[in-house]
């Protein structure tokens, strides 16, 4: 099979195949990604009759990638591209080439890639996707986390490492922008891609079907010069200059090509830029932190008149305050349960609201006091009244985000 992005005819029967087949799995696949809501009743339909699951059949946000109904719009399309490709080469075998529809096939794949390569870079470069470490996964014991949380620790640890891969993302959509640049484009958005995939499927990451998507429609692109690529790395031959195919020669057409990628590229960077600057500074690392930012280590808890002593066998006495978002605060009990608090603090910074998340009231039920590193609040919650006497946790003793950076290491600091 010669599938190449030379100017080819006729094109094999086999190459034809393969064209048709791969050409519905792109389209199927982008239409679905951004309409497969339209789909919602059919999807249940297929899940209830079909696929007998037990998965939630309806749309929800969560952030996951890889819900039930994700798996069967992958089962629809894969019907779809097999059903498509019999019908495609029945009704078009005497075709003798498609060029041109390859030729826009890559365009769109290009465009694609471009930009969630551009996005995915610019959330890392400034720091939003990995946003943290929190102060409450600072208290969160190694064991308990979960591997996707030990995968977004590992991450959001170090700055440097995430302008690293952001960069190698955005490197890759650039060279995939000009058309000679695509193949080491592609190349590049490959290797992020996998390693992005592997990270996901071993992490038990639930954005396992996009990125393993994002790496096959990069390796369309790069395949398409495979036979270059392997006389010059591997067979040690030359490498024929690419007779490119053209389906508009209008030198004008170019010029306006040309223009519309530089107005649209420095057009889509100033853009993520700017929205990045801006997501870091008020919600990323770079925000400005609340009053009383910090983790309080409760060292006086007295409940009802009564004093309870930090027993693991208490379910009602607190351990820790954690004041790490405006307008928020997380309470470690002390048999390691979590509370998560609203925490609005008035103008003059003596009084707080201090209720559960799902509860709209505001009213000022506790005053707070702070004297140099230690922090008292008193008032009632849930009709208990509560004395509450803490003490700031020294934040620059914290290993792992105080280690920093050393050239030279007598010993591994493996701790």
């Amino acid at each position: 099979m010669n599938f190449t992005q030379d100017l080819t005819t006729p094109w094999s029967f086999w190459t034809k195949v393969l064209f048709r087949f791969i050409f519905l799995y792109a389209t199927t696949y982008i239409f679905l990604m951004f309409g497969s809501r339209l789909f919602e009743g059919l999807f249940v339909w297929i899940g209830e009759n079909i696929l007998h699951t037990e998965g939630k059949l309806e749309y929800f946000m969560t952030g996951s990638g890889d819900t039930t109904m994700a798996y069967i719009s992958l089962v629809f399309q894969i019907f779809l591209m097999v059903l498509g490709s019999i019908i495609w080469t029945a009704i078009d075998r005497k075709r003798v080439s498609y060029n041109t529809l390859f030729y826009w096939l890559t365009v769109l794949l290009r465009m694609f890639l471009i930009f969630f390569m551009f996005t995915y870079g610019f959330v890392k470069i400034y720091k939003t996707q990995f946003a943290g470490p929190s102060l409450m996964r600072l208290l969160q014991p190694v064991g308990d986390l979960s591997p996707m949380g030990l995968a977004w620790t590992y991450m959001a640890q170090s700055e440097g490492f995430n302008i690293f891969v952001g960069a190698m993302e955005v490197i890759g959509g650039l060279l995939l922008i000009p058309r000679r640049t695509v193949t080491l484009g592609a190349f590049i958005t490959m290797g992020v891609m996998f390693h992005v995939a592997m990270m996901n499927l071993f992490y038990d990451i639930p954005v396992k079907l996009f990125s393993i998507n994002l790496f096959v429609l990069a390796a369309i692109l790069f395949f398409k010069d495979i036979k270059r690529f392997t006389n010059v790395f591997i067979k040690n031959k030359d490498a024929m200059a690419v007779n490119y195919y053209t389906p508009v020669v209008d030198k004008v057409y170019h010029k306006v090509i040309f223009w519309f990628k530089l107005v649209c590229t420095l057009g889509l960077v100033a853009i993520m830029c700017f929205q990045g600057y801006s997501r870091e500074r008020n919600f990323g690392d770079k925000r400005e932190k609340p009053e009383f930012y910090g983790i309080w280590e409760v060292t006086h808890f007295v409940k009802n008149s009564d004093t309870l002593p930090p027993l693991i066998t208490l379910n009602d006495r607190w351990r820790y305050l954690v004041i790490d978002q405006k307008n928020y605060a997380n309470v470690k009990m002390i048999n390691d349960s979590i509370n998560y608090y609203s925490f609005k603090l008035d103008s003059n910074l003596t009084k707080v609201s201090i209720r559960k998340r799902n509860d709209t009231t505001v009213t000022n039920n506790f005053t707070i006091q702070k004297k140099d590193s230690l922090l008292t609040l008193s008032g009632i919650l849930d009709s208990d009244t509560l004395l509450i006497k803490c003490k700031s946790r020294d934040l620059s003793k914290i290993r792992l985000i105080n280690r920093g950076f050393h050239w030279v290491n007598e010993y591994p600091y493996n701790r």
